[in-house]
């Protein structure tokens, strides 16, 4: 029974919080909020006497909202200013789908006053195909006009705005043909390309792999890196890769000479008392226990050791103006570092994560060239952080 009443107390305690915080947005003009607040209340037990506030609540929320909506579509008719068109169609369409929200609780009845709560439901459809109409035209009409622009960001707009336009009145008039044209209109085509001041030979297959940009997935919306120029296009801008330094380390091998030691299980033994007998179980029987011994390896270590280093600069180049726009150091490091080894003695005495270098043999060094190929990978992705973070455009 206790449980019973704290239930209901709670409940209670709810309600009437949720009453309160719908009245303040009232009281505050945020309407459409308290709308909200009373429609998701009333969803269940909507005939309850404690749902009757939210009932009240909603029925002047909504007349007000109204009145507000209509007030301002009025004036913003009257001025008969294109550009409000689109407020003008957004508005009817919140007028009637504020209306749909609330039909699937009708009727709500009002207990105390013996009616049920008013919501004047009109028919906004001949003024939301109209507005649509209206905006549609002032949308393409814009568009066609910022397309007779030389400025890439007015095509940018205008693919915004028949993109909007698009979805919604699908297939009005040539819409899709004119997007595609403002997009290629709108775009920046970057040149990518490398410079070697090093004075030593680049791969070739390296700076093919740092040039081959659809492994970097960096192309976006208004942005198309080509490392070959393609014909018919004007390249706004160039990203070019200087070389600057190569440095690479002598070839050396590193010698170690290290001894291991540990303590091993080894069969098992009796085990023994403080005066040297034999110590056993309830049955009579000599009890066994693990025996160990010390191990150990000489172990010698051999490690070949060759760094190369790679320094290069990105330089951002606006064509149109011949400028350079902004340039970043890069520095790239690839390290071979391989070990080997051999023994004298038991290796149990060492880890057994080691064994594998016990099976290996000295290899040969990689040459020059391919020391500087292996820095590729380090530098592509360098190279990718720098094109994200640093947009030709801001």
């Amino acid at each position: 029974m206790r449980k019973i009443t704290l239930l209901f107390l709670f409940l209670f305690i709810v309600s009437c919080s949720g009453v309160k915080k719908t009245q303040s947005l009232l009281s505050t003009g945020n309407y459409d909020a308290a709308i909200d607040k009373a429609i998701n209340a009333l969803r269940t037990n909507k005939t309850s006497k404690n749902k009757q506030e939210y009932i009240y609540l909603l029925e002047e929320a909504f007349a007000k909202v109204k009145e507000r909506d209509l007030s301002t579509l009025n004036l913003l008719i009257k001025e008969n200013n294109p550009s409000n068109y689109e407020r003008v169609f957004t508005l009817y369409n919140t007028l009637n789908n504020r209306q749909e929200r609330i039909k699937p609780l009708l009727p709500l009845p009002l207990i105390y006053e013996n009616r049920n709560a008013i919501f004047p439901m009109d028919d906004y459809s001949d003024e939301i195909i109209s507005s649509k109409n209206s905006l549609s035209g002032y949308l393409y009409s814009n568009a066609k006009k910022l397309m007779t622009s030389k400025n890439k960001m007015d095509f940018r707009q205008a693919y915004d705005d028949l993109r909007y336009l698009d979805q919604l009145n699908p297939n009005f008039k040539d819409v899709r043909a004119l997007m595609d044209e403002a997009q290629l209109k709108g775009t920046d085509f970057v040149h990518v390309y490398t410079k070697n001041e090093t004075g030593m030979v680049i791969p070739q297959r390296l700076q093919d792999d740092l040039l081959n940009f659809s492994t970097y997935g960096i192309n976006d919306k208004w942005t198309v890196y080509h490392n070959n120029k393609q014909k018919n296009i004007a390249y706004d801008f160039g990203m070019m890769v200087n070389f600057r330094q190569i440095s690479i380390s002598p070839e050396q091998i590193k010698e170690k000479q290290f001894i291991k030691e540990k303590q091993i299980k080894d069969g098992t033994k009796t085990l023994l008392d403080s005066n040297g007998n034999a110590v056993k179980d309830s049955l009579g029987n000599a009890i066994q226990v693990d025996n160990y011994k010390t191990v150990s390896v000489s172990i010698y270590e051999y490690t070949q050791f060759k760094a190369c280093q790679v320094t290069a600069k990105v330089d951002y180049i606006d064509f149109r103006s011949n400028q350079l726009i902004n340039a970043f150091p890069v520095t790239s490091e690839f390290v071979f570092d391989y070990i080997y080894a051999n023994y004298n003695g038991d290796k149990r005495a060492c880890e057994e994560e080691y064994y594998q270098y016990f099976e290996r043999k000295a290899v040969p060094f990689p040459t020059n060239e391919q020391m500087i190929y292996d820095t590729g990978e380090d530098l592509k992705s360098k190279l990718k952080t720098i094109i994200t973070k640093n947009k030709f455009r801001i």
